[in-house]
């Protein structure tokens, strides 16, 4: 269904009547008249990446006063009759959250050629001229988050649980297991791929056995599977690594949900920035199809702040994984994970 983000009549009145008084530069380009956003399976408040998405469009919208709405998938079927129900009530720039929606996204790309697209986690080979493909480098993230696991555990046993088995959580995946050896050659790497990223009562469960098996830090990396996985570990008394946002703020709460101060990290992806700028090249007139990758270098990926685990983590810790990020930063240290 579609629904409409929030717009306040009075704050687009006062636009209108500020740019009619001159007083505003003209915010909405003319090429850009409606943004809108198909989720993947889940919703815009579910605490991963179709949320920091949602985010995103909602900063753009506000920022250049655009109208905007969403459509949160039901189920995969569904993608392209999404996609199609915001281009046909003239949203001409559209987003795409997901590595699922890839071809159904290009599909509805090729029926309205003057809509623009961007779809986060996927790239067209050739490149589709009016689709931006908004990818990451989940294997710097994904290092970074096994680095912080090798060198916190004590068992020397570290697990992870992640999502469906597509490309961007293969490279969690593989750079997360990159990661630990980096730091910990000795330490043993458990993982497991789950067939959902919206089960976290399964992802509590390959939690909690990784816990049995002796992993003393789990990594959660797969929509509220992943989350699942990450409160189970922690309300065990296990310390976890969020993945795509800081799930401190989300996921814990702001420390309110029990098991927040075993919270290490998160593994982020910065969606958000990403969402918003692709809008924003589409308002600036400057929009064309392709890639753009958001790794170390750009700041699009890194660790998101210690939060209430940061005085259980030991500053020569802190200094080792500061140096891994500036390696990472400079491209002089690389996880060595296929794109």
């Amino acid at each position: 269904m579609l629904q409409h983000a929030p717009y306040p009549w009075s704050r687009g009145l006062v636009i209108t009547l500020l740019i009619l008084a001159g007083a505003l530069p003209q915010l909405a380009s003319a090429g850009v008249t409606k943004v809108g956003l198909v989720t993947d399976v889940g919703k815009v408040d579910d605490r991963t990446f179709n949320e920091f998405a949602y985010q995103g469009m909602l900063r753009a919208a506000k920022e250049f006063g655009l109208p905007s709405a969403f459509i949160e998938t039901q189920q995969p079927t569904d993608y392209a009759k999404n996609i199609a129900q915001l281009a046909s009530t003239g949203h001409d720039m559209i987003i795409t959250v997901g590595f699922m929606l890839g071809d159904a996204t290009k599909k509805m790309a090729l029926a309205y050629p003057q809509v623009r697209f961007a779809i986060v986690d996927f790239a067209y080979d050739p490149p589709v001229a009016n689709i931006l493909g908004l990818t990451f480098a989940e294997d710097q993230a994904g290092f970074l988050a096994g680095a912080l696991a090798g060198l916190m555990s004590k068992s020397q046993t570290v697990g992870m649980v992640a999502g469906m088995d597509i490309p961007p959580v293969v490279r969690f995946r593989k750079g997360y297991e990159a990661g630990v050896r980096h730091v910990c050659a000795a330490c043993q790497r458990l993982g497991v791929y789950l067939d959902s990223f919206t089960d976290p009562a399964r992802g509590k469960t390959a939690a909690l056995s990784q816990i049995d098996e002796g992993a003393d830090v789990i990594f959660g990396s797969g929509g509220t599977t992943g989350s699942g996985a990450i409160l189970g570990a922690t309300q065990a008394g296990v310390w976890a690594i969020g993945v795509d946002q800081d799930e401190y703020l989300t996921t814990f709460k702001g420390g309110d949900t029990r098991g927040a101060a075993k919270l290490l990290s998160s593994a982020m992806k910065r969606v958000d920035h990403a969402v918003y700028g692709a809008i924003k090249l589409a308002v600036a007139g400057t929009f064309q199809g392709g890639t753009q990758v958001f790794e170390a270098s750009n700041d699009g990926v890194g660790l998101a702040p210690f939060h209430a685990a940061d005085s259980a983590i030991p500053e020569a810790v802190k200094t080792r994984l500061r140096d891994i990020a500036a390696g990472l930063k400079a491209g002089t240290l690389h996880p060595g994970v296929a794109r």
